[in-house]
């Protein structure tokens, strides 16, 4: 595993962190032999070959001491650039984005999870089309989709994975359609979602587990968990709810990964509370934080939402950092330090959670004109009425909604 640390680049991570989770990214993908890993400063990239011809030079006859078959990049690498390395090096090569995709193929189970990383994998190989041939004139003709007269290998290559990504996406299209009819049968159910989000590997999986006393995959590894997972449980309170588990997040993730699983990301927009599960034993849990918020935020999760944190993993930390993390928990609202391993301080975090959510749905009746319909259909699809009942001039719903719901409903109202 080779970690380019460019001079200069912009980005808050030290470069042995950074270098640590690409070895836990390799660590995670089964039948790698993982040999180690090196940080490789450069003052710039090559365009044609990542490296200069020194350090080229230098790894060259590393791997070929260690007998490397596979090389593996913490960062993009574009299609010139792995053919150079590859024949430069006599290697396999594999970029960040590339060995996420592996992963996520060896994880995925539902059939949108599977979808989702072929649509991806189609994706990505369509840019390692470039150049991929040296006899450009190696052309094909034909009539209508066997390919037009003058078209090249690469150009119909290209056509195949679009038509291909084409039926994928309607596949998908009708995967959401199934899960958004879930989400409505679910809205029906009167128990609040709490969603678990965080960065990959923080401990959601066990403490999923430990609630619903359900078998998620939850090992010390990257992107245990790739499918969400939802469970109706009751909290040690006596609280009902519906729980979520999602696909961890990560830095740097490849702009293509994170389009593919939006749509398994999308549980946390159904959600009547976040619930952020930090690994706070981890040198750059305030880094990983940031790239969570920041995943959030591009979700367009809204602001009135509530959210509360779970500094997990509190069984790791010696006992004068464990102090100091529970002074300073002390000081933040909705912040609780706990591990979800030993069950360790989590009767607070369950205790908050029944508190707001024991404010978050609530009876009320709803005066709607004849001629607002929509405003009516919107209130069904939410599943949120209990009771209807026809006046001559309006009609009365009765509803029970979240704090969230009802501001949604004003905000439609205000617009129509």
């Amino acid at each position: 595993m080779l970690h380019p640390e460019l001079k200069n680049a912009p980005g808050a991570r030290e470069p042995q962190d950074a270098l640590a989770e690409a070895m836990a990214l390799a660590y995670a993908l089964p039948g790698l032999d993982v040999v180690g890993g090196q940080v490789v400063r450069l003052p710039r990239a090559h365009p044609g070959q990542l490296f200069g011809k020194g350090k080229l030079e230098e790894l060259r006859q590393a791997l070929e001491a260690d007998e490397i078959d596979l090389v593996l990049i913490d960062g993009p690498v574009s299609p010139v650039q792995q053919r150079n390395l590859e024949k430069a090096w006599n290697v396999k090569l594999l970029d960040r984005t590339g060995l996420i995709l592996e992963i996520f193929a060896d994880r995925a189970a539902t059939r949108e999870g599977v979808l989702q990383v072929e649509l991806a994998a189609l994706s990505y190989q369509r840019t390692r089309l470039v150049r991929a041939w040296t006899h450009l004139e190696r052309q094909r003709g034909g009539l209508g989709f066997v390919g037009g007269p003058g078209e090249t290998q690469i150009e119909a290559d290209r056509r195949a994975i679009d038509e291909q990504m084409t039926r994928l996406r309607r596949q998908l299209d009708k995967v959401a359609k199934t899960r958004e009819l879930h989400r409505a049968a679910r809205r029906k159910v009167p128990y609040p979602v709490v969603a678990l989000v965080g960065y990959t590997n923080a401990g959601k999986s066990t403490l999923f587990n430990r609630l619903t006393g359900a078998n998620v995959m939850a090992k010390d590894m990257l992107f245990a968990t790739l499918d969400p997972t939802m469970r109706a449980v009751r909290l040690p309170t006596g609280k009902d709810v519906i729980l979520s588990d999602t696909v961890g997040f990560i830095s740097d993730l490849p702009t293509l990964l994170v389009a593919a699983f939006r749509a398994t990301l999308e549980e946390v927009l159904e959600a009547d509370l976040i619930l952020h599960v930090r690994d706070i034993a981890h040198p750059a849990t305030e880094i990983q934080a940031a790239d969570v918020a920041g995943v959030l935020a591009s979700l367009g999760v809204a602001e009135d939402v509530p959210q509360i944190e779970l500094w997990n993993k509190a069984d790791m930390l010696d006992p004068d950092a464990r102090a100091q993390i529970d002074r300073q928990a002390a000081r933040t609202e909705g912040v609780f330090v706990g591990s979800a391993l030993t069950g360790d301080g989590l009767s607070a975090l369950f205790d908050a959670i029944t508190e707001i959510l024991d404010d978050a749905r609530h009876h009320d009746r709803v005066q709607l004109a004849h001629a607002e319909g929509r405003l009516r259909a919107w209130l069904f699809a939410q599943g949120v009425v209990e009771a209807e009942v026809q006046g001559e001039d309006s009609t009365e719903l009765h509803v029970h909604w979240s704090d969230r719901q009802k501001a949604q409903f004003r905000r439609l109202r205000d617009d129509a």
